[in-house]
């Protein structure tokens, strides 16, 4: 079946229609309209699968799908335009032109964090830059997966845009399938098989990873917006976010002010016992529960600490870590659970930094010039935001994607446009005029050849 309906894909894009910029537009216009029509359903998925409240789910998920196909609709023809080249003086006379040229067949491995906005802003990048998609969602989230599922089936031709819904068996079916491009949202550890198994077809790909992604806080930062910026960044679906702040190293100086001041936070948010607060989302599985639980011993808990394994709660967490070889300081945490590491000066924490591979995210709260320089130039990481957390993700004009073990590539917005499209050149040159120059016996051309590229 999956043979069969891959094939059908391939020979709908030989066919050209993908291509078409019109057909692109209503490609773009139906997911908008679809997104936006089934905004209530989506909300409620969503919580069914990670417990989220709809403000999150509707601010995380709707809104950016339709703030993308927005940008898409509105830049399409310039995006697809042909750009004009000059060409060098021996070349003369003559015209280049950039094409962007779709890749072809593009398959989409999503993840279950945020399921909904993370297939569909990929595959709006694809199917504005003439593409056809496979879609994999993650089984992780089967409400949304079945919900995705529908709404794709229902209003897509197949043979344009297409859902594989199913375990870890179908991803590796699909990878096994030569595509023209992959787009993989995930953990490093899955990243690795993805980017083996497309070495295998000379598969180009973008890598959307993760990392620990550092919140750094020096005595200069204001403390009640630093600690509601930390706790909304940190705590928003229950942690589990790519870019959440994954640990706070904070200047010993007001690291007793601020723990006060993110406690009072996170009871101004969720209240007195989060676990019956409507806005506090659960761990999306078993597994990922009690991974989450064992690192609660990996130091000692400050705030919070509760859980229930019924519901598979686990409360926002303020945690001293008892080692920096602990589990909890060396893999990605990916929940509720926010380890605080005290320092005498912010600039310890560069050293710091380096233990760990490259983030997809650094924070950085300081009213200093100097400190705001040093960070943003001589760390690496995908992207960052000063005096504030997760911000940088929302804009469809800004990139977003990781460096290193953090990801490869970037996409929104015309990102995703160039990122599922193949820069083809192509120059054009008159015949009424063609000088020997180049041409055999070269006898004595050689020391003009060399005047020319001096």
């Amino acid at each position: 079946m999956i043979k069969e309906a891959l094939l059908k894909q391939k020979l709908f894009f030989s066919s050209g229609r993908s291509r078409d910029l019109e057909f692109r537009r209503q490609q773009l216009v139906k997911l908008r309209t679809i997104v936006s029509g089934h905004s209530e359903k989506i909300c409620q998925a969503l919580r069914q699968d990670l417990g989220r409240a709809e403000f999150e789910s509707y601010g995380a998920e709707v809104a950016p799908i339709l703030e993308e196909c927005k940008l898409a609709l509105k830049n399409l023809h310039r995006w697809a335009r042909p750009k004009r080249q000059p060409l060098p003086i021996y070349l003369q006379p003559g015209s280049a032109r950039i094409h962007p040229e779709p890749f072809g067949h593009v398959l989409i491995i999503s993840p279950w964090n945020y399921p909904f906005s993370l297939s569909l802003i990929p595959a709006i990048g694809a199917l504005a830059a003439g593409n056809v998609v496979s879609l994999k969602p993650s089984e992780l989230a089967p409400h949304s997966s079945k919900l995705l599922t529908e709404l794709i089936r229902d209003n897509f031709d197949g043979d344009c845009f297409e859902v594989f819904e199913g375990d870890v068996s179908i991803s590796q079916s699909l990878l096994a399938e030569p595509f023209d491009y992959i787009f993989f949202t995930g953990s490093p550890r899955v990243g690795k098989i993805v980017m083996q198994a497309a070495s295998q077809h000379l598969t180009p790909l973008t890598l959307e990873l993760g990392g620990k992604s550092p919140c750094l806080v020096d005595r200069t930062a204001e403390l009640i917006p630093t600690a509601r910026r930390i706790c909304w960044g940190k705590f928003i679906n229950a942690g589990q976010t790519c870019v959440a702040p994954d640990y706070l190293v904070v200047e010993r100086a007001i690291s007793g002010p601020l723990i006060e001041q993110l406690r009072i936070c996170i009871e101004e948010f969720y209240g007195p016992n989060p676990r019956y607060s409507k806005d506090f989302a659960r761990i999306i599985s078993e597994v990922h529960y009690r991974r989450l639980q064992r690192y609660l011993g990996d130091g000692k808990i400050l705030v919070g600490g509760q859980t229930n394994d019924e519901e598979r709660y686990i409360s926002p967490t303020l945690i001293r870590p008892s080692s920096l070889d602990t589990p909890l300081m060396n893999e990605e945490i990916f929940g509720p659970i926010l380890p605080i590491i005290e320092v005498d000066d912010i600039n310890e924490s560069l050293e710091l930094i380096e233990r760990w591979p490259k983030p997809l995210a650094l924070y950085l709260f300081s009213n200093r010039r100097e400190t705001k320089k040093k960070f943003t130039e001589q760390v690496a990481f995908g992207g960052a935001a000063i005096n504030d957390t997760v911000k940088q993700v929302g804009p469809a004009q800004l990139p977003f994607g990781g460096v290193g073990p953090s990801g490869m590539g970037q996409y929104h917005g015309q990102y995703s446009f160039d990122t599922f499209s193949r820069p083809k050149t192509v120059i054009s040159r008159p015949t009424w005029i063609d000088p020997s120059f180049l041409y055999p016996p070269y006898a004595d051309k050689l020391k003009w050849l060399k005047k020319v590229f001096r």
